[in-house]
């Protein structure tokens, strides 16, 4: 039988709003610290440097629950012993927000050398003297932990490169061998193992809320899009509540759309042409892409056939990408059907179609050509299948999915009741539009499933005709 994509008009779904969620337990992080401290000990690590910054914060909260602000900061873990935070002259105020911090289970000293140009910079001691007095040296075996790991294909000696700063790696040379400091950064985000690839309860029920704010947005900006506006008065639809980001909010349309990841810039909003928009707070990416118009009659000449050509196609890969999206799954059998069912020539799809999303917004990515990395329990992925072209521009239903056996499912279910409830409710809704979900996957975003072609229409969305 064949299968029918239409557009029809719904009422968006209403669910519970969820509650703003607390910071993440001491007995949460303490967990995370000894799953730290075990793949440690699997790599023989002595100690474990993990550097942050304001753009690259997430290896380091996801332990800590601390984020740096205008400045950096390095955490020090040995296999015994409770860590040691340096932090800026600014960042001493900003510890209160780890529990660890708070409950004494978390040393830090101030480290000047952190702090910003011309404040006071000369009363703390130098990072080799540190270093050395956390147990650094000849015998010690050092993993550093900044936010990219490195391949052979890029590099002659991968696993002894680091993307922390060159002074940090220069000093821990003269204290250890070269052969014993190591990249350990996929400790954290490898596909297979990463430690931030296994989601806790926790974990699902912050990210979840996460979505919520941004698909409330995306879904406000959608109801009040308007002809005529600017693209700054455009995106106040969004109603952003301050909760922090990820990566700028973007926009793209008369006159920056040619422009990836482009801010608004003052341009005006026309009708009849494409246009994309995105929010992205810590732990979600909400995007969504197509024509400022109501239906094909506002489309200009070369862009008629819209729909059937180049959004349903987009729409029935989607639908086939979600269906197996099992834990089982090779990530290179995912790219492989995104590959076959939207060639490249048309569709122009170049990055992953998938990838794995935490605090930050991309963490890496099983789906990658010729993947081996298996799809399993714990992985949160955003969906970010883009298509482009430039007869059709583009169209999308971006934003993340969590991929959840049993186990996690019932966890989540016992401890975040109301979670779990809006998950299933959505993954009904999804399934009033034609998709087809395996029991794994938990929709976390309020607009799950909704594909909007006409953003001067958002009633109407793809589906599967029924």
């Amino acid at each position: 039988m064949e299968t029918i994509v239409i557009v029809r008009n719904i009422e968006y779904p209403v669910y519970s709003s969820p509650i703003t969620p607390p910071p993440p337990s001491v007995e949460e992080l303490s967990s995370r610290l000894e799953h730290c401290r075990e793949m440690m000990r699997q790599r023989e690590l002595t100690h474990l440097l993990v550097y942050g910054d304001r753009e690259h914060f997430a290896n380091l909260m996801y332990l800590t629950n601390f984020d740096p602000r205008f400045e950096e900061a390095l955490l020090i873990v040995r296999l015994k012993d409770k860590p040691l935070i340096l932090v800026g002259n600014e960042c001493v105020g900003h510890l209160g927000v780890s529990p660890l911090y708070v409950a004494g289970e978390l040393r830090y000293e101030r480290f000047q050398t952190f702090s910003l140009m011309n404040q006071p910079r000369n009363a703390s001691r130098r990072l080799e003297t540190i270093l050395c007095e956390e147990g650094i040296g000849t015998e010690s075996y050092v993993g550093m932990v900044g936010w990219k790991y490195f391949s052979d294909s890029e590099l002659d000696a991968p696993l002894y490169a680091s993307d922390i700063p060159n002074y940090m790696v220069d000093i821990l040379r003269t204290l250890v061998p070269t052969n014993r400091l190591v990249n350990a950064t996929d400790l954290f985000i490898a596909p297979s193992y990463g430690m931030r690839t296994y989601l806790s309860p926790y974990e699902v029920a912050f990210f979840e809320y996460s979505n919520v704010l941004g698909s409330e947005a995306m879904k406000s900006l959608l109801e009040n899009f308007k002809v005529g506006v600017t693209d700054f008065e455009q995106m106040q639809s969004f109603h952003y509540n301050g909760f922090p980001l990820s990566c700028h909010m973007s926009i793209k349309s008369h006159g920056n759309q040619h422009y990836g990841l482009s801010s608004p810039i003052g341009s005006t909003i026309c009708r009849g042409e494409p246009c994309s928009a995105g929010i992205a707070y810590w732990g979600s990416n909400i995007c969504r892409a197509g024509w400022v118009a109501e239906s094909e009659d506002d489309l200009p000449e070369s862009a008629k056939g819209y729909i059937e050509e180049f959004a349903v196609p987009y729409f029935m890969a989607l639908r086939e990408w979600l269906r197996h999206l099992r834990i089982g799954t090779l990530g290179g059998d995912l790219y492989q059907l995104i590959v076959e069912m939207l060639p490249f020539d048309k569709f122009a799809v170049s990055l992953n179609p998938g990838h794995l999303i935490h605090l930050d917004e991309w963490l890496s990515s099983p789906v990658y050509e010729g993947s081996e990395e298996v799809i399993h329990s714990g992985m949160y992925i955003q969906i970010d299948i883009i298509p482009r072209s430039p007869r059709f521009s583009s169209s999308r239903m971006e934003e993340g999915i969590v991929i959840a056996d049993n186990s996690l499912r019932g966890a989540v279910r016992k401890n975040y009741p109301d979670v779990y409830e809006r998950c299933m409710e959505r993954r009904q809704f999804m399934e009033s539009l034609g998709f087809e979900l395996p029991e794994e996957v938990l929709p976390l975003s309020n607009m799950a499933g909704i594909i909007v072609p006409f953003f001067l229409k958002h009633r109407s969305v793809l589906s599967l005709k029924k």
